[in-house]
């Protein structure tokens, strides 16, 4: 007999403002804790060091994770020039020194190699696989780890702030598995030094944003009440960029049941335009949604509604 799961059945997302000193599955466990919750799960790692929009995903909302992380991301970070270090960030050891201290001129020109898609080294120190282990796990075990390049999208990359000539400060907008560590990393060698980031603060993941957040400190304060439960997004929050496909009531119990949808009568031909010109060149995956309500994410293709992972609500 399956042990059954302790906790309150929530479904949805916590915006979790995560401090410093924390890993991303630390912080997921405490909001899990402190809210009680029987299911939770979390959307893009963030380094002990960085701060910032940390997604938590609840009971059903954990079936949308993936979909969170694929999403666009806005990060907040500064390069510290004349020292590289193991970890690519403050946390490591320092490995290399170096004097010079670019201009501000030339950031400006070297930034422009750095935007659009982009070749990108991830950090030894990071949570890719390498035959079946995690790099960062290697790496402290002393192993070299040789990591493949990456092709990743830097849609922005703003130098917002110079406080003086070891820093740098920049805004960076990218899309899925770009890192702020490679980008200080490279783009100080570029410009004739070593560096490494020493302050990193996510902004944006989706449509998930500051304006959202809660700190750990105030969630402690407010678990226990009544109000906690509205603190929750939507679990359609992170599926921003899939289309909705509305379906009356005897559709969405089919979908609910495993079973395919077929949408042959003359009035669904408008639903069926309207859903194939948004999926057009994309994944024909939508959100099917009955009453309000999110259903299931369905893969739709001619006529053909099948249910790809079903939202027990």
């Amino acid at each position: 007999m399956a042990r059954k799961r302790k906790g309150r059945p929530l479904h949805g997302w916590l915006v979790l403002d995560k401090p410093p000193g924390m890993t991303s599955t630390q912080a997921m466990a405490k909001v899990r804790w402190l809210m009680q919750a029987e299911k939770a799960g979390h959307a893009g790692t963030l380094d002990p060091i960085a701060t910032g929009i940390l997604p938590i995903a609840f009971g059903e909302a954990t079936k949308t994770v993936s979909y969170a992380m694929d999403c666009g991301k806005t990060y907040r970070f500064t390069l510290r020039f004349g020292e590289s270090r193991t970890t690519d960030d403050l946390a490591g050891e320092v490995t290399a020194i170096h004097h010079h201290r670019p201009s501000d001129e030339a950031i400006e020109a070297a930034l422009e190699n750095f935007q659009g898609e982009i070749s990108q080294v991830p950090p030894q120190f990071s949570a890719i696989k390498v035959a079946g282990e995690r790099a960062y796990d290697l790496a402290r075990e002393g192993e070299r780890v040789d990591l493949a390049p990456r092709i990743v999208r830097v849609d922005s990359f703003l130098l917002t702030g110079r406080p003086d000539a070891d820093h740098a400060e920049f805004e960076v907008e990218c899309g899925k598995g770009t890192y702020m560590r490679s980008l200080a990393r490279d783009l100080a060698l570029a410009l004739g030094t070593v560096g490494h980031v020493s302050v990193l603060r996510r902004l944006r993941v989706g449509r998930f944003t500051m304006d959202q957040a809660i700190s750990l400190d105030e969630l402690e304060r407010v678990a226990q009440t009544p109000t906690v439960e509205g603190l929750l997004q939507p679990i359609e929050t992170a599926l921003d960029d899939i289309p909705a496909l509305a379906l009356a009531e005897a559709e969405a119990h089919r979908l609910r049941h495993g079973q395919t949808v077929a949408l042959l009568r003359r009035h669904d031909l408008e639903r069926l335009e309207a859903i194939h010109d948004q999926l057009a060149g994309g994944e024909p995956i939508a959100l099917a949604i009955s009453g309000g309500k999110p259903v299931a994410l369905v893969h739709v293709e001619g006529a053909e509604v099948r249910p790809v992972r079903v939202l027990n609500l």
